[in-house]
């Protein structure tokens, strides 16, 4: 519209100036000569004005939990000896953030506001954030727009650089731990004397017919001359590899964004017990990660348009990357916290399908620990990987992450029939006893 309009004050002027050499008016071309002269001033104040204001960004939190909240201010600052008639500044916030009620973003104040600086004086653009979502989220940049007084002529750029807050996934205390690898030599012991760790021995008793020989205590044989055996502790491997499905085929967008994020509220419950046990955690997912999509270039850049500065300031929407995320088994803090970081920042992809995530990234996948699988939709494909895995040795526990009875059902029926423990998640309340249900044999 602008542009619309100064072409048309052109079209005017050029046709007052010649009207007024054919006719020889003087008054029309006084008016032509008036109307050079207005646009000519309002591009030079356009000008000064469009480098004068400087945007600084205040530092604030950039990692929150659910329910959270922090406060953003930016300055902006005119350095020129003139004043600014008018400056409209806008802070950009990521549209998919509001895409869903409610909003994983509540905002209180007002991020879009219109201000008169005189030389050397500052103004404040303040609001406040709470977070209701996990995730991560791109605060800014902030767009400076300001012309001359008529509108004919308007600049935009980017003043302030963006800030990155980090949303952690809610996380619950887990009532109890029952999913273990029935492998011997482990760390923690079982009730279920199902294989006996040869490394721990709890005690001595009479042999038995059926005792191995490797079990004899040949030392106790000899000092009572009565055969006795090796009594071993039964332990287990604790530990596990998160697999966390979060293809757009498998996540249908009616259940979102409910069911993706009650996913990895259930991945950062199970990684937060396993840190409380000290038992290493791996994570392997076909999501996306949200801060590869994010765009850095380009804030600088003067735009002709106030669209162009918001699409190209703005956060990506769409990553063909198929690279999946992974993060190798491990334990303690630090591991716990980038497990939480990644988990945070997970978003749904069109990339890899689950089962071809797993087959690639297979030779990384730590052979000694469970795969716990969560998914909301069990399709043949990644059924009949799972079944496979299982076959070859490894322990496999599949969590349906689905409200729908009859869609449990199905995408459980094949693994239950190959011996594949599964649980039905339906909702937040389940979150507690979910590794209580699931059991590995």
């Amino acid at each position: 519209m602008p542009q619309r309009s100064l072409f048309t004050f052109v079209a005017v002027i050029a046709a007052l100036l010649l009207a007024g050499m054919t006719f020889g008016a003087s008054l029309w071309l006084l008016a032509a000569y008036a109307g050079v002269l207005m646009i000519g001033t309002g591009f030079w104040f356009a000008s000064q004005w469009h480098g004068a204001a400087v945007a600084v960004r205040h530092d604030g939190a950039i990692e929150l939990e659910v329910g959270q909240s922090t406060e953003i201010v930016v300055d902006i600052t005119n350095r020129s000896r003139l004043p600014i008639a008018w400056l409209l500044v806008e802070d950009l916030l990521p549209k998919a953030a509001f895409a869903q009620r409610p909003p994983a973003l509540r905002i209180d104040g007002s991020r879009i506001e219109v201000f008169y600086l005189p030389a050397g004086q500052t103004r404040q653009l303040r609001y406040r954030i709470t977070c209701q979502r996990r995730g991560y989220y791109q605060i800014g940049p902030t767009v400076l727009e300001t012309g001359d007084l008529m509108g004919l002529s308007r600049r935009y750029r980017v003043g302030a650089p963006p800030q990155y807050i980090l949303v952690y996934p809610r996380s619950v205390p887990m009532a109890g731990y029952d999913i273990a690898s029935p492998r011997p030599i482990g760390e923690i012991r079982i009730r279920n004397a199902v294989m006996q760790d040869p490394t721990r021995i709890r005690g001595i008793r009479k042999w038995q017919i059926g005792d191995p020989l490797r079990s004899v205590h040949w030392a106790a044989t000899a000092r009572t001359g009565t055969l006795h055996s090796k009594v071993y502790e039964p332990t287990s491997l604790a530990g596990a590899t998160l697999i966390l499905d979060m293809h757009r085929d498998t996540n249908p967008d009616q259940n979102e964004p409910v069911r993706s994020d009650l996913a990895v509220s259930l991945a950062a419950s199970i990684a937060a017990a396993f840190y409380e046990m000290n038992q290493p955690i791996a994570l392997l997912s076909n999501g996306r990660d949200a801060a590869d999509r994010i765009r850095t270039e380009g804030f600088d850049t003067d735009f002709r348009t106030r669209g162009a500065a918001q699409s190209e300031a703005a956060m990506r929407e769409r990553d063909d990357r198929l690279r999946p995320v992974i993060v190798d088994a491990d334990r303690g803090p630090v591991h716990f916290q980038e497990l939480r970081r990644v988990l945070a920042r997970l978003e749904l992809s069109d990339g890899l399908s689950i089962a071809e995530t797993v087959v690639n990234a297979q030779q990384r996948l730590a052979h000694d620990t469970t795969l716990i699988v969560i998914t909301q939709k069990c399709d043949r494909q990644t059924a009949a990987m799972l079944i496979g895995m299982r076959r070859r040795g490894w322990a496999v526990a599949v969590v349906i992450n689905t409200a729908d009875t009859n869609d449990f059902a199905a995408s459980a029926g094949p693994l239950q029939s190959d011996g594949i423990e599964t649980i039905h998640l339906i909702d937040e309340t389940q979150l507690p006893h979910t590794t209580r249900r699931i059991r590995s044999r």
